[in-house]
């Protein structure tokens, strides 16, 4: 199994450190496979958009863990060095399986959240708004800035998380009675980067640093 780094301690003052936040991560050499950005290779950049997804959840006020679910062994290497990240190795590389193993990881008494791993623009303080707005209720989701997919679904500890991930996720979860979380649509937690198409919005929102160096070369940016 691949292990990491544990549950860390809030400064005094600040807000608790109680989610523990689900992140599955596929192999970068099957990942991103409709991503398609001239003059970057996309095995590099599915692994750069994972880390930087995951370094901004770790960096997030009321993140206590993150549970990163993968077999990609260098994505995991990376994740390392980063404080608050435990690595458990997928078994299945399905998107449904990757996400109940890290849940079933997850400590049952602490608040838990599947956040997708290809959101390469997120903020720590968007998220900590996300979980306090999730505080307050048993279920709830972020909506992709589509408003049919899914990128973050949460649980107050004490509640099942079974999640809807997949086509018309959105319109699953609000079924399910999960609560939506109000989000601006150029909000960096909503911009996952799937097709080229999306990059643009995703820059505006603010790339982070790993993607940002691949995609906004010169070369690229001149394509």
């Amino acid at each position: 199994m691949i292990r990491g780094s544990g549950i860390g301690v809030p400064l005094p003052g600040a807000p608790a450190r109680e989610w523990v936040v689900v992140i599955p991560v596929k192999r970068a050499e099957i990942g991103k496979s409709r991503l398609r950005i001239p003059g970057v290779d996309r095995e590099p950049l599915a692994r750069a958009i994972a880390l930087d997804t995951v370094e901004a959840a770790a960096a997030c006020e009321r993140v206590a863990q993150v549970i990163v679910v993968t077999r990609d062994e260098v994505t995991a290497t990376a994740l390392r060095l980063l404080p608050r990240v435990r690595l458990v190795r997928d078994r299945s590389e399905g998107l449904t399986a990757a996400i109940e193993q890290g849940v079933r990881a997850a400590p049952g008494d602490r608040p838990r959240a599947v956040l997708l791993g290809d959101l390469p623009a997120l903020r720590p303080d968007e998220l900590a708004r996300a979980l306090a707005f999730a505080s307050s209720h048993p279920r709830a989701f972020v909506p992709d800035a589509e408003g049919t997919g899914t990128v973050l679904a949460t649980a107050r500890a004490g509640f099942d998380l079974r999640t809807c991930f997949g086509g018309d996720s959105a319109a699953a979860h609000r079924a399910a009675g999960f609560a939506e979380v109000g989000l601006p649509v150029l909000s960096g937690l909503r911009r996952d980067l799937d097709r080229a198409e999306h990059l643009r919005d995703a820059r505006r929102a603010g790339l982070g640093p790993r993607t940002s160096a691949l995609v906004d070369r010169p070369l690229v940016l001149a394509s």
